[in-house]
């Protein structure tokens, strides 16, 4: 494919299948997924102790994470029988693997991040002299 630098799979455009990358990135880059992943890679964690490691996500969303994950393969779910149950998530050896993308994304984020917050504000500040021109 021309233009996109080799990061694209060869090959034409098939609109009866799903894009590979796409399909992908849309699961694990949502707003929560690679939060999630983050927070199991030290370790296994129950449910409730993985909603306060993140903090501002609602526990419905959470739930429909890590279904999400589990769904694909980047999460394992272990109920435990003990009274009350208790539910512990941990990452499979797909999401293991998923880490050192994830790493390098997060480094670049740490690296770039400045430069991001730079570009909005003085993006902001040409729209607003823009608007006020107009």
């Amino acid at each position: 494919m021309t233009g996109s630098r080799g990061l694209l799979p060869p090959g034409g455009v098939d609109f009866n299948q799903p894009c590979v990358v796409r399909d992908v990135v849309d699961r694990v880059g949502d707003r929560w997924s690679m939060l999630v992943l983050a927070h199991l890679a030290d370790m296994p964690q129950r449910f409730n102790a993985l909603h306060r490691a993140i903090g501002d996500i609602s526990k419905q969303v959470l739930s429909r994470t890590l279904r999400r994950l589990e769904e694909d393969g980047f999460v394992s779910r272990t109920v435990h029988d003990v009274t009350p149950p208790q539910v512990e998530y941990a990452l499979t050896e797909m999401g293991l693997s998923f880490l050192e993308p994830l790493r390098a994304l997060i480094g670049w984020a740490e690296a770039h991040h400045q430069a991001i917050v730079e570009a909005r504000e003085n993006f902001g500040a040409a729209q607003k002299a823009g608007a006020t021109r107009a």
